[in-house]
Parts: structure tokens; C-alpha cells; sequence
């Protein structure tokens, strides 16, 4: 079970909101160097880090998104007091009594307010909270805050990781963990023989419609395609049987379906047979809602790919207390890794 956690805490806390990824790429182009054959980034700010294979005549794509949900500065009132637009999805009422980090001149932080309970009328009270209730209160006069911060300027969420039983806590889970995992895959692979070129693909923007690995997967044009994201674990007081998705701690998630692709048949089949072989714990996965980067690379490259998908169960997803079992992030490196150095072993045959 045993991971780098101090790595992964690197990674989570490391700010990268849809667009404005720089920092989470520079900190993996560190740790790869040296790693894989090649390093290239695209114009619109992938990182694709290549492993060579005994063959090119198919290639292999991997996909972990680097960025994170966040908010663009959007105004800036009479008062100082922020107004913002989300970038990626957010349920409103996790914003409460939250900080935040606003990269303006300089990171400054802030706190998510709103209309105090007392002052509320009865309708008020009982009427949920939106996006727009939420302002971001930097503690400044506008004429201070005006030297620092912009329209235009990006907020992450503040949250550092931190250990909580066999789990690890933070912001940015999903899907910095996936990022996590991809680098621990390629450095595993490292000097290894593998059939097929692999191309690690780090992408952009996916929490805002999965743009990076659309272009990044029309470049590469693989044959096979695995994404590397979190699903929902809601095995939580309340929940149903059939509302859970994935249970924390009961291993990979191995995608069936998600609200944007469904799964090859021959992968799922190929993913469950090589966890049974070695003794990988495994559970299916079928997300209702919610689309990953594997829609990007099966319908982007120039004839389809064999796409599928590892995922790794996290509960209090899309908040700053995000959760994942270490056990499970250890068990989506050893089955990517045995995904990516197995493909010439299996038959693909459509049967």
C-alpha cells in the first residue's frame, strides 16, 4: 500500500486552474527528467512524455488531467470586494467559509462570503445558495487590492493534503492523483521493454469539456487509450446500493461507462482479466454522470481507439476535502503499468 505521499502532496497543492496549468507542468517535466525518451508540449499546453516501445506500428495514450476546478476574477466593486466566475463544476454549497488563493501580482489570500444567517429573511434561510451569493472577501480597501489583482486573475482553493487513516485528504484529488500516478507508471517502466510507443499525455483543460486530450489524442492518434481519472465513491451514510458507484478501498475502479463513452468491451475485459491474473483488488465502474478524458481519445484519433479507463474512487468529490484510499492508488499504478507492457500479449479481435 505503501505510495509517495509526499509527491502526491506536491502535486495536489500545486495551483492549476482550466488554462493556467504552467506550474503543475513544470513540476512533472521535473520529475521525468531523465525518465522517459522525449518531452514535448503542445500549443495549447499539453505535456505528452514519450516512452519508446519495441515497436511504433500502434501506439498507446495514456490521459491525466493536470487542472483542477478553480474561478476567474470576473470584477473588482467600489469595496474591494471580488466577484468571480467558475472554471469547472461546483456545487455551490461547498464554497461556505472556505479560503482561497488568488494569483494575482502576487498569491494573496481570501475567504468565500456571503449574506450573514442573521440578517436573512425566513425565504432566505431555506432557499439554497448559488454561485452568485458568493463573494471573495481579500481583507483590503479596493485601492490595495487593485496594486495585486486583476480581471483575468485565476483562484484556486486552499487546502493542504494531509494523511487520514490508509486515506489521503486534500483539494484537487481529481484530479492531481491521476497526475500522480501517470509519473509513478513512467518511472516504473523506466529501462523496461514495453510493445508498444506510450505516450503519457498530461492535459489541459478538461474540467471546462475535455479540450486538451481532444487535441492531444488527434496528435498522438493511438490505437489504445486508457484515461486515468477519480469516479464518485458514495458509499457514505444515506447512500443506496445502487447510488454508490465505487466503495473507498475496494480497489480499481475499471470504467465500464461514463455520461461520454462507453468502454471497449475487449479493454474492460482485457483490464479485469490482468487484475485477476495478479491478484489486483477491482471493481466496475458506471458514472451516470460526469465524462472523462476518455471520450477525448476514443472519438480524436483518426480511426477510434480501444479506449478505456482506470479509476480511482474518491469521496467529497469536486470539494476541498476530497478522499482516496491509498491502497487503491497503489493498485491503478501496478494495473496501468501491467495494461501498458501487456498489449501484445491479448487477442483484439471483436468477438
Amino acid at each position: 500500500m505503501s505510495i509517495n505521499v509526499a509527491l502526491l502532496k506536491r502535486i495536489c497543492e500545486t495551483p492549476g486552474v482550466p488554462g493556467h496549468e504552467q506550474k503543475v507542468r513544470e513540476l512533472i517535466t521535473r520529475e521525468l527528467k531523465g525518465v522517459v525518451d522525449n518531452i514535448s508540449v503542445d500549443n495549447m499546453g499539453n505535456l505528452i512524455a514519450l516512452k519508446k516501445g519495441k515497436s511504433s506500428d500502434k501506439n498507446v495514450m495514456a490521459a491525466a488531467h493536470m487542472d483542477e476546478i478553480g474561478f476567474i476574477v470576473s470584477h473588482i466593486d467600489d469595496n474591494g470586494f471580488l466577484r468571480f466566475h467558475p472554471l469547472g463544476g461546483f456545487d455551490p454549497k461547498t464554497l461556505t467559509a472556505q479560503r482561497v488563493v488568488v494569483h494575482g501580482k502576487k498569491d494573496v489570500i481570501g475567504v468565500m462570503g456571503t449574506k450573514p444567517i442573521h440578517l436573512m429573511t425566513a425565504e432566505e434561510r431555506v432557499k439554497p445558495l448559488v454561485l452568485n451569493d458568493y463573494f471573495i472577501d481579500l481583507g483590503m480597501k479596493k485601492n490595495e487590492v487593485v496594486k495585486i489583482v486583476e480581471v483575468g486573475n485565476v483562484v484556486t482553493r486552499e487546502r493542504e493534503l494531509i494523511e487520514m487513516g490508509d486515506c489521503v485528504n486534500c483539494k484537487s484529488i481529481d484530479n492531481r492523483v491521476a497526475v500522480f500516478i501517470l509519473i509513478e507508471v513512467l518511472k516504473e517502466l523506466k529501462g523496461k521493454k514495453i510493445p508498444y510507443d506510450f505516450y503519457g499525455v498530461f492535459t489541459v483543460q478538461e474540467e471546462v469539456g475535455i479540450r486538451g486530450a481532444q487535441v492531444a489524442a488527434h496528435h498522438v492518434d493511438p490505437h489504445f487509450s486508457f484515461c486515468i481519472d477519480t469516479t464518485i465513491a458514495f458509499d457514505t451514510p444515506g447512500a443506496k446500493p445502487e447510488e454508490m458507484i465505487t466503495k473507498l478501498g475496494d480497489g480499481v475502479a475499471i470504467k465500464i461507462m461514463d455520461s461520454s463513452a462507453i468502454c471497449d468491451y475487449r479493454m474492460v475485459r482485457y483490464m479485469k482479466e490482468l487484475a485477476d491474473k495478479n491478484k489486483i483488488k477491482w471493481q466496475h465502474e458506471l458514472l451516470p454522470a460526469g465524462g472523462t478524458d476518455t471520450a477525448g481519445m476514443q472519438r480524436m484519433a483518426k480511426y477510434g481507439t480501444i479506449a478505456g479507463a482506470v479509476s480511482i474512487p474518491t469521496r467529497h468529490i469536486h470539494s476541498v476535502i476530497e478522499m482516496a484510499h491509498k491502497g487503491d492508488i497503489k493498485g491503478n499504478i501496478d494495473l496501468l503499468n501491467l495494461c501498458v507492457s501487456n498489449l501484445d500479449k491479448y487477442n483484439w479481435e471483436f468477438k
